[in-house]
């Protein structure tokens, strides 16, 4: 009997992160956390972590992070197995929850792009996209950034764990830099700046820095991606400024896909 009852203190859910196409800086977040990523540590078995441990055991995990994008056809099925394997599948960062900034092959040639790097395309298998992890298998939550904040992760991990519904600020960039008293960089300075549709988390980091907000976390809740455009581009900021802006970090979140395609459209109609 007692030995029944210790072996169920012990026993802890497994968590594991996963990587896909990316740069590794939303699993350093994690990393950087430090003193919460020891609690963490205690509070669950790390099956799982090849950017922090060469030792991994097998599924099912109870939470599984996974940061990147797909963007190979191996991707695609590898995605598919993870799902299978995870109880709670949680999306981290740009390239996870948007494509990231390697979704700007969506819009340009694919082959001529491995032409013109490789010295054998003929050996890579590649898709001639980069898509989000929920246009392959159900997610249970996205967590926004470009790395994504830190301290938003550890709480998603500890609400999870405590089966609480995650929950983080829908509203946009501008109530951050409210806060904090910046200045608006687009009233005071007319720089472009996509803080009015950019999801918070950030803390108004670059208006604090006098320079405008590229979107790094995604479109806000309920955005009118257009009602900025529009305004901008009635203040001296031309089409060509814009569409690269909107095609960054998070070019195929879907409102700022829409946009962007939008006024490079109308910018190809002017030039004929």
């Amino acid at each position: 009997m007692e030995s029944e009852q210790s072996s169920k203190e012990i026993k802890k859910p497994k968590l594991a992160v996963f990587k896909f196409a990316s740069c590794d800086g939303c699993q350093l977040s994690l990393l950087n956390a430090e003193e919460d990523l020891v609690a963490i540590g205690e509070a669950v078995e790390i099956s799982h972590f090849l950017e922090a441990s060469s030792r991994f055991t097998s599924g099912p995990y109870d939470l599984t992070l996974v940061e990147g994008s797909i963007t190979t056809p191996g991707d695609r099925i590898r995605i598919q197995e993870v799902r299978k394997q995870s109880r709670y599948l949680v999306t981290i960062g740009a390239c996870a929850t948007a494509g990231g900034i390697q979704a700007l092959r969506n819009w340009g040639d694919h082959e001529e792009f491995q032409r013109m790097v490789y010295p054998h395309p003929e050996f890579l298998d590649t898709l001639a996209t980069s898509t989000a992890i929920s246009d392959h298998v159900q997610v249970d939550f996205e967590l926004r950034g470009c790395p994504v904040n830190k301290d938003q992760l550890v709480e998603l991990i500890t609400d999870i764990l405590h089966q609480r519904k995650p929950r983080f600020s829908r509203h946009s960039v501008c109530i951050e830099c409210k806060r904090s008293g910046t200045v608006c960089v687009a009233v005071s300075r007319g720089i472009p700046c996509l803080g009015p549709i950019t999801q918070a988390g950030c803390g108004g980091l670059c208006p604090g820095y006098d320079r405008g907000c590229y979107g790094c976390f995604g479109p806000a809740a309920q955005t009118n991606v257009s009602g900025l455009s529009n305004w901008l581009l009635k203040h001296d900021v031309s089409k060509t400024e814009l569409v690269p802006l909107l095609r960054n970090f998070n070019a195929d979140a879907t409102p700022f896909r829409e946009e962007g395609n939008r006024l490079s459209s109308e910018q190809d109609t002017e030039v004929e």
